[in-house]
Parts: structure tokens; sequence; C-alpha cells
């Protein structure tokens, strides 16, 4: 059998089939660095099955969570799938489905408020309509350029992701927020949320801008970050629809199961609909 080591060409290989596969820039990235930690766990050395068990062994020993190994574990199967290594592909560790979440995590609709009313306070009109954009539509924050002057004037802006194209739906209060805002910024055209020099608003500043919210809105931070506001939305759509196969439809979601961790409640949540089940005599 030919020696199989994972060599920079390969690796340079291995991004140019990402990309040719329309897989988004983020991940790439994701692929890419997942498979580079792996390469250092190999030290350049000879790959095999056993190498690959090792890996997965070495990170559950760290102490990472399991959707994190699965995670890293599904770029390595990507990879091998490239290479045609098969033998070397391997299962995931078995998780059982959560059924509720830590309250520590989860932003409630009364914590979304206050970071809202922190971020006006600060006269950060341009944050204080992001939260809402964000919240108020469920799309990524990497999907915040899609919400230009055409889209709000329409009511609707056209997404397009990870080869995937979806219609997210503008309500009317938030589309003339956001046409006042443009107004006074003089932006007739184009991306919404932008720098002062025209350019798009990178993650790395809304989630900065986010994290300076928390002390004056008493927000713990470890709750504050653009994605908590799409779960929110997930959640407060599905309390009021009950519909999981159109929710999956809305936040862009290949599959359901995605879905389901969006929308499962808090362990307190879980526990007075346990109590009001009424079975203890």
């Amino acid at each position: 059998m030919k020696e199989r080591i994972l060599t920079e060409e390969i690796m340079k290989q291995f991004r140019c089939s990402l990309l040719e596969e329309e897989k988004s820039c983020a991940t790439v990235e994701k692929y890419i660095r997942d498979v580079s930690a792996f390469k250092a766990f190999a030290s350049n050395g000879k790959i095999c099955k056993g190498t690959v068990i090792a890996y997965k062994q070495k990170l559950m020993d760290r102490g990472y969570a399991v959707r994190s190994v699965n995670s890293m574990l599904a770029s390595l199967n990507s990879l091998f799938r490239f290479l045609n290594w098969a033998d070397c592909k391997i299962k995931a560790a078995k998780v059982q489905r959560q059924i509720y979440c830590s309250e520590e995590k989860e932003l409630t609709k009364a914590e979304y408020i206050r970071l809202c009313r922190a971020a006006k306070e600060k006269r950060n009109e341009r944050l204080y309509l992001i939260l809402q954009t964000i919240c108020g539509t469920g799309i990524r924050v990497s999907e915040l350029k899609h919400i230009t002057v055409e889209a709000v004037r329409r009511g609707e802006a056209v997404v397009s992701l990870k080869g995937k194209t979806r219609t997210v739906f503008i309500v009317k209060e938030l589309q003339k927020k956001l046409l006042c805002y443009a107004e006074k910024r003089k932006i007739s055209t184009g991306c919404i949320f932008v720098t002062r020099t025209g350019k798009a608003l990178s993650r790395t500043n809304i989630w900065r801008e986010m994290k300076s919210l928390c002390k004056a809105a008493g927000v713990d931070p470890k709750k504050v970050f653009p994605h908590n506001l799409r779960h929110l939305f997930a959640r407060t759509f599905y309390n009021i629809e009950k519909d999981i196969a159109k929710l999956a439809d809305i936040l862009g979601h290949a599959s359901i199961e995605t879905t389901r961790i969006y929308i499962i409640s808090t362990g307190a949540e879980h526990r007075r609909k346990m109590e009001n089940m009424r079975l203890i005599l």
C-alpha cells in the first residue's frame, strides 16, 4: 500500500476541492483548520485507521464536547473521501439527543430587549438595528450583507449561502426603521450595514460591539453573540407556529435535526412542564 502522508500540496488540493463544491469561506477555513490540527497530531507520519482512532481518543480525553469532536471528525472524513482513503474514515462519537439547554447559554427575550435599549442609550443606532434585524428575521450574521436598500424596499431579501437560496421576509416595522436609517446615512443603494468607509461590517466588529453592551444591559457576556439572536428568533417562531419543517426552511437548514437544536427549551422550562403533568399523587 502506498504511504499515506498529508503534505502541503494535498492540503492545497483539498482546499480547492472544497471551493469547487461551493462551500462557504467560513466552512472551508473550518475544514482546513480541523485537518491541519490532525496533520500536526500525525507529525507528518504515515496515516492509517489507527492514527485516526488515536486522534479521536485524544480529543475525547482533552474534554472536547462530543458535538465538537464529531464536527472535527466530519472534516477528516471529508478529506478521506477526497483522497479515496475510505478505510481511514471514522465513526462519529455517540451522543444522546439533548432535550433541554442550559439557562446559562440561552438569551431570553427580556435580555434581548435590554441589549437593544443599551445600544439605543449609547446612541449606536447601527448596532440597535443590527440586533433587531438578526433577531427579527432569523438570518445569520454573515447574511447581513443581503440586507440592502433594494431588499428592504421590497420587504424581502434573497439570501444565497452554502449553495442554497431562500427568501427572507422583512416585517413592516423593521422595514420602516431600516429605510429611515439608510436615508439619514445617505445610503441610497446596496448594503445598509456598512463602516464609515462603505465596507460591509465584519463578524468580529459586530461581535465586539455586542459584547460592549453587556454591562449596561445587565446580561451575561456568555449569552451575547450574534448566533444567539438567531436562536431566539427560532424559539419564538416555533412557540407560535409549532412547525419545525417550516422553521427549517426559514432558517436555511438542510436538516431538521439542526433545527431541533435551536428550539430546545431550558431545564427550568422542562421542569415546569413536568410539574404541570401532575402525575405525583
